[in-house]
């Protein structure tokens, strides 16, 4: 009887066991881009500009004590885009995707509201694929554009 009950622990609870403490081996691929808001209008416009050599993170904390847990660093590519790789699951922390700093001095202010986006870096929220999207993040130039009062113009409604 004891061979028997040695057998089932070997065969069925021990590889269990094992594979719950093993890391994922699909990371995540969190993707994002930085832009300037040249017109300093706190959204996206079409005279906003992409900010190549932007440095962004990634950091989850804990939700009851925000301490933070996890942080990894990239910078954007030619575009103004950023491709972050997260190995771990991180299913009950807040984790954010934010702005750490501008090569572009001029343009070099994070956008309230714009300064970080939030990530779901979890398989258990029903999101088959491993890549996750940041809403764009963006930084205002210290003076707006000359034109932008005729940009932003065409933004207004009439109600």
């Amino acid at each position: 009887m004891a061979a028997k009950v040695f057998l089932l622990i070997a065969l069925c609870i021990l590889p269990a066991l094992v594979s719950g403490t093993r890391p994922s081996r699909n990371p995540f691929l969190i993707k994002g881009r930085v832009f300037c808001d040249t017109c300093r209008a706190g959204f996206e416009t079409s005279a906003c500009t992409s900010i190549p050599g932007a440095r962004v993170r990634i950091e989850c904390k804990l939700r009851d004590s925000l301490q933070l847990v996890y942080s990894v660093e990239g910078v954007t590519d030619s575009a103004g885009s950023y491709q972050l790789m997260v190995n771990e699951d991180h299913e009950d922390q807040l984790c954010y995707a934010m702005l750490v700093s501008s090569p572009q001095r001029n343009c070099a202010t994070p956008s309230p509201g714009r300064d970080k986006a939030s990530v779901m870096l979890t398989r258990s929220n029903g999101i088959a694929s491993d890549t996750r999207y940041a809403n764009a993040m963006g930084f205002m130039m210290d003076q707006p554009m000359s034109w932008c009062a005729q940009l932003l113009q065409q933004y207004q409604t009439d109600d």
